[in-house]
C-alpha cells in the first residue's frame, strides 16, 4: 500500500510508533481515480477523508446557472474531502474531481473516529490540519472582500507557485472569482512589469 507517503506527512506533527504505523496501513485505503472522475458530486453523503498520494483534484461548486466555481485545488501531500458532509452526514453541495490521473488514501467517518480514540495523538494532528484549514479558508474570504482580483492573482502566485503547471487558466480563473478573459488581461499587464 502506498502509506509511506501519508505516515511521512503524520511525522511532519509527531513521531509514530510501530502500532500507529500498522494502524494507518490497516484503515486508509487506496483509491486509483481517472483525470476527470470525481470522488464526490452534488447530493451525496462525503463519507471519506481523501489524501491526495498523486495528483492533483478540484473541490467546485456548480450554481443555478450551472456556472462551476472552484473553493479548493489539493495536490500531493494535501486532504480533501467535503468537511461539512463528512462530519453532519447530509449530502454535499459540492463536487471533487480529479484533474490529474490520481492516487489517493480515504478514510471513512467511523475508522477516523475510532482513530482518534485509540491513537490521541492523531487527534492533535487533525486539529491542527483543520486550525490550518480554516485559517486559509478565512484569509480566503477576507482576500475576496477587501482584495482586487489583480493583489487575489499575485497572492495566487506567491503561495501555489506549483499549481501553474498543473491547473488550467480556466480553473483558475475560477478560483479567483473572474472570468478566463479577465485573467488573461491581468497576466498580460503584470507581465509588463
Amino acid at each position: 500500500m502506498t502509506t509511506i507517503a501519508l505516515i511521512k506527512y503524520f511525522e511532519n506533527y509527531l513521531p509514530l510508533s510501530e502500532e500507529e504505523k500498522s494502524y494507518i496501513e490497516e484503515v486508509f485505503s487506496e483509491i486509483k481515480v481517472r483525470k476527470r472522475q470525481f470522488i464526490l458530486q452534488e447530493g451525496e453523503v462525503c463519507k471519506h477523508n481523501a489524501f491526495v498520494v498523486e495528483g492533483c483534484f478540484r473541490m467546485f461548486l456548480e450554481d443555478d446557472k450551472g456556472k462551476e466555481h472552484n473553493l479548493q485545488f489539493a495536490i500531493e501531500n494535501w486532504w480533501i474531502g467535503d468537511i461539512g458532509s463528512f462530519h453532519s452526514e447530509e449530502p454535499s453541495k459540492l463536487n471533487i474531481q480529479a484533474l490529474e490521473n490520481s492516487v489517493i488514501l480515504q478514510i471513512n467517518k467511523a475508522d477516523q473516529l475510532k482513530l482518534f480514540v485509540d491513537h490521541p495523538k492523531f487527534n492533535r494532528i487533525f486539529r491542527v490540519f483543520t486550525e490550518n484549514a480554516l485559517v486559509s479558508a478565512q484569509r480566503r474570504i477576507l482576500q475576496n472582500l477587501h482584495s482586487s482580483a489583480e493583489e487575489r492573482y499575485l497572492d495566487f502566485l506567491k503561495r501555489y507557485p506549483h499549481f501553474f503547471h498543473r491547473i488550467s487558466n480556466v480553473q483558475i480563473a475560477s478560483f479567483l472569482g473572474v472570468t478566463p478573459e479577465f485573467l488573461s488581461t491581468i497576466r498580460r499587464k503584470i507581465a509588463k512589469y
